[in-house]
């Protein structure tokens, strides 16, 4: 269904478990470094009937990609779309007042700045509708996302993994429009860490060690910054060993039922 009516890329899928509800929900945002993929995509699916079996609506989520529009456009239509679920939550059987983001990569970037970034009049694309709506999210896990665009090729220095980040045809580049060391004010808008507050919600950050496409350090830097503010028992960090950028590791029963565990913890 569309959440908006700027662009034909303003579409979600809801998926409702059985019930009466209402049912807490969860935003699922695709990867594919903010220039492709699809909410109906292995990454924008994975993990749904698991979350329906535990009572959760699912919301996969397409936004505009990098070729149509530049940064800050996906994270206005992902704030469109959680308020286009508050509104619609009778409608659906949804819980208003409990809404998770949850994405990989890209879409882990995402996640963490719809977390943070909660009244940021900037990011907020409220000309897209449901205006009298919070975009607040209460709840966030973030999968290998990108967080601090300019240290990324400095974070893989010295490895074997490549240094591309910072040339001017990266997916980063091309989603702020210019190669981002020579933009690092939009670099800093798009950057989770830049809204942290008392008040950003709690945390579940995710992080393959033999990670090639983003460095894992991208995921103690967003912990390092939501601790002092939110605390230690708000925010959970797992490396996990050997993993890389995505894989089964993520998607084993063991670590979704610990997402799930943190979920249950703080929407239910």
């Amino acid at each position: 269904m569309a959440y908006a009516s700027l662009s034909a890329a303003q579409k979600l899928d809801l998926y409702i478990p059985e019930g009466a509800g209402p049912f807490p929900v969860v935003v699922s945002i695709h990867g594919g470094g903010f220039m492709m993929g699809d909410k109906a995509d292995p990454m924008g699916t994975s993990g749904v009937d698991q979350l329906l079996a535990a009572g959760y609506a699912v919301a996969a989520t397409n936004y505009r990609l990098s070729g149509e529009a530049l940064a800050p456009a996906q994270i206005q239509d992902l704030k469109a779309a959680v308020r286009f679920l508050r509104a619609s939550a009778a409608t659906y059987a949804l819980d208003p007042a409990h809404i998770a983001a949850w994405g990989g990569s890209a879409g882990g970037s995402l996640a963490a700045l719809l977390g943070t970034s909660c009244g940021v009049a900037e990011l907020e694309g409220a000309d897209l509708g449901n205006a009298d709506q919070s975009s607040c999210v209460q709840a966030v896990v973030d999968w290998f996302g990108p967080i601090d665009f300019l240290q990324m090729d400095q974070q893989f220095a010295g490895t074997s993994c490549p240094q591309t980040h910072d040339a001017a045809d990266s997916p980063e580049s091309q989603l702020l429009g210019a190669a981002i060391q020579t933009v690092p004010d939009k670099a800093k808008m798009v950057n989770a860490i830049t809204y942290v507050s008392a008040t950003s919600p709690p945390f579940l950050i995710q992080h393959g060690t033999a990670d090639c496409n983003v460095p894992p350090q991208q995921g103690q830097l967003l912990y390092d910054a939501l601790v002092p503010a939110i605390g230690a028992d708000m925010v959970t960090l797992n490396f996990i060993e050997g993993a890389g950028h995505g894989g089964a590791e993520f998607l084993s029963d063991a670590n979704m039922q610990a997402l799930i565990g943190f979920l249950d913890a703080h929407l239910k």
